[in-house]
């Protein structure tokens, strides 16, 4: 398979993404904070799966998933990691999809969540946000779908 959604997990207590200074997305209880990046070739079908290996990942307390106990997600799209640091100190982000390819695969993935029962929090696509988060244990995984 060429190319591939990916995203960086976390298991939080508590997540939040701010922008100009305002909270534009919040979860307040224990879930997950997805960062999601889009490559050129990603397609829906793989951001459903995304979605579906989200609800369904037994990582929170108790090897529980969010579908266990209806754990919120914030998702926040990511377009850095398809960052490549391979040469020379500054990164390229050419394997990063443009905006109007990656925001509407983004949406799908939350789209896809709520369908199968999330409660789904976002950031605001292309927009300079901070992201605040208390990793709980910590957790962290890189997804590639």
């Amino acid at each position: 398979m060429m190319g591939g959604m990916r995203a960086v997990v976390q298991r939080v207590s508590s997540a939040s993404v701010v922008v100009d200074g305002v909270t534009v997305g919040a979860i307040d209880e224990p879930g997950l904070l997805v960062l999601v990046g889009v490559t050129h070739t990603d397609t829906p079908e793989q951001a459903a799966r995304l979605a579906a290996k989200l609800w369904g990942l037994r990582i929170l307390s108790g090897e529980k998933s969010c579908s266990d106990v209806g754990a919120p997600l914030l998702v926040v799209s990511q377009f850095t990691l398809y960052g490549d640091t391979r040469k020379g100190r500054r990164p390229t982000w050419q394997a990063a999809a443009p905006g109007p390819v990656a925001e509407p695969l983004v949406e799908t993935v939350c789209a896809e969540l709520r369908g199968l029962g999330a409660h789904v929090e976002t950031g605001v696509f292309g927009a300079d946000m901070k992201v605040g988060l208390t990793n709980d244990g910590p957790i962290t995984l890189i997804l590639d779908v």
